[in-house]
């Protein structure tokens, strides 16, 4: 399985998606390709944010090695499952759908843990005390998935 975390500028949230992801999928020995993506490019290139560094790095997940990119049409043909943080991202990704295809691929990350709530994760860049409450959020989520989806 390929999976892709989005946010707004790949800095906060969807790296700590990625790591934690990475890291369950470690655990379970599974052999899946994940990464993320911001939905804006003006951080390309940058590492993540030293909140979201810091947060994970106190869970034992190491995300240093991440460097934020913009989001693509090519990346619906790269990635099996697109995870999205909020609404205001899946209407960006969605506008990027070539065919119902690609639009299928799309859902917001917290609904594997809260189906059918249409829940969004909070952008914790204006709220320091943030990061922890996000990180729990995303790390409730990717463990959701994944125990679904090793049962398979």
């Amino acid at each position: 399985m390929r999976i892709l975390m989005v946010c707004l500028g790949n800095i906060c949230r969807s790296p700590l998606a990625e790591g934690i992801m990475k890291s369950k999928v470690a655990q379970n020995g599974l052999n899946w390709t994940v990464d993320s993506a911001g939905t804006g490019g003006w951080h390309s290139g940058e590492l993540p944010d030293p909140r979201s560094r810091s947060t994970a790095r106190q869970h034992g997940i190491d995300i240093s090695d991440q460097r934020a990119r913009q989001f693509r049409p090519q990346d619906f043909d790269d990635f099996d499952r697109i995870f999205v943080m909020d609404s205001q991202n899946f209407r960006d990704v969605i506008r990027q759908a070539r065919n119902e295809s690609d639009s299928l691929k799309v859902s917001l990350m917290l609904e594997e843990s809260h189906p059918g709530e249409n829940r969004s994760v909070p952008d914790p860049y204006y709220d320091d005390d943030g990061f922890e409450q996000v990180y729990q959020m995303l790390d409730d989520a990717c463990h959701a998935f994944v125990e679904r989806n090793i049962r398979v």
